[in-house]
């Protein structure tokens, strides 16, 4: 079989009532771009797809990945949603897309990339897992429980292909380093890194079986990170090969059962339960969340996608859109009961993100405003010694 690269690139570039969900004429016009895309021979097949207010664009293609003229499509399909948001009048127009030209890769320009480059099995099915209101480091926890515990995934046991276990690629947020360790041997190891969601994600993953390769990317774009200030949240897509050597379907949703609290929700701010959600029920209608995760299944046959629809066409596609399923329901009801508990604390701690986090919000423009109130206390000035407006206001209360 040839060689073939799946792409996954998103971008939140406007959306309706507040972060609900893209227009469906900004949806329409991506599809278009994309449709270009396959006249002129740049790649093969595409899907439009969201979760809550972001678009993904799903594409197959034979010009490996980091191709300029993948992402420049990628780019002018986001590029035209955000005129079409724009128009509209609608919140968040064009927020992800941090310049205003394309410059050869649409890595650091603010959409997130997750993409991977195979040689083709006779049976290729693919999930793609496409989350809002949360970061990259989200996945840390699910994909650390799919590649290498034996309790969620038994064919780390019974499969011989999957039994010797999996690289994963660490990347440091904050320094922008990597390091590649294995598993089951350094799976302690691994744990000390990924253990820390402020800091470190998982990129990719590889079987060691060479002939198998890549397992699993995911986006690691930090948007903060990119444009020096807050912007919105990273809202991460990973892409998963399954079965035949890899986890199978139900091994890669099982985790995804409990519903972890992850960074981000409203403002990027707080802690949230992730939700498993359908792609037409994402909309982040609760404090604009609660996180949602979409999963999307689907083949690649000679480079092509593949899914229920009766007459496959080009850019016309039905994934198997899991989450849609009700046995996902009592999931939904316990992660509703951990978001409405842990909402009461309001602005407290443990409900917020901790300083160092909260540094990439808009909360240090609050700081700054009130840094020169604050004086030395040693612990016994009494209130009549304090200073003559705070006196004043004292009187005017009383």
């Amino acid at each position: 079989m040839a060689r073939v690269t799946v792409s996954l690139i998103k971008a939140d570039v406007g959306s309706v009532g507040g972060h609900t969900t893209p227009h469906p004429k900004m949806l329409a016009v991506a599809k278009e771009e994309l449709h270009k895309g396959v006249d002129q021979g740049i790649i093969l097949d595409f899907m439009v797809a969201r979760c809550g207010d972001d678009i993904s664009l799903i594409m197959t293609h034979r010009q490996g990945e980091n191709n300029e003229r993948v992402h420049e499509l990628a780019w002018n399909a986001f590029r035209r949603a955000a005129e079409v948001a724009k128009s509209l009048g609608l919140y968040g127009a064009g927020q992800d897309l941090l310049v205003d030209a394309f410059s050869g890769n649409i890595r650091g320009l603010g959409p997130g990339v997750a993409e991977m480059t195979f040689e083709e099995r006779p049976s290729e099915p693919i999930m793609a897992l496409l989350a809002d209101k949360t970061e990259p480091s989200a996945f840390n926890l699910p994909l650390a429980r799919i590649f290498a515990d034996p309790f969620t995934t038994t064919g780390l046991v019974i499969d011989a292909r999957m039994h010797d276990g999996f690289i994963f690629e660490v990347i440091d947020l904050y320094e922008n380093k990597r390091i590649l360790l294995k598993t089951p041997e350094e799976l302690h190891d691994l744990l000390a890194f990924i253990g820390d969601i402020t800091r470190y994600a998982i990129k990719r993953i590889y079987s060691k079986n060479e002939s198998i390769g890549i397992a699993a990317v995911v986006s690691t774009e930090k948007l903060s990170f990119i444009a020096g200030k807050y912007v919105g949240k990273d809202d991460p897509v990973a892409l998963v090969r399954l079965q035949s050597g890899l986890p199978a379907a139900g091994e890669v949703t099982q985790p995804f059962a409990f519903p972890a609290l992850v960074s981000g929700w409203m403002r990027g701010s707080h802690w949230g339960p992730w939700t498993p959600s359908s792609m037409h029920a994402s909309n982040t209608t609760f404090y604009d969340g609660p996180p949602r995760i979409v999963a999307l299944s689907f083949q690649v046959k000679d480079g092509r996608i593949v899914g229920t629809e009766a007459e496959p066409r080009i850019g016309e596609h039905t994934p198997v859109d899991v989450f849609a399923d009700p046995v996902w329901d009592e999931v939904r009801r316990q992660a509703m009961q951990y978001a409405l508990y842990i909402r009461r604390h309001g602005p407290f701690m443990p409900s917020i993100l901790p300083p160092e986090e909260l540094e990439y919000t808009t909360l240090p423009k609050v700081r700054e405003r009130l840094k020169d109130r604050w004086e030395p206390y040693d612990g016994n000035v009494p209130l009549k010694e304090l200073k003559a407006e705070y006196q004043q206001e004292e009187v005017l209360h009383e």
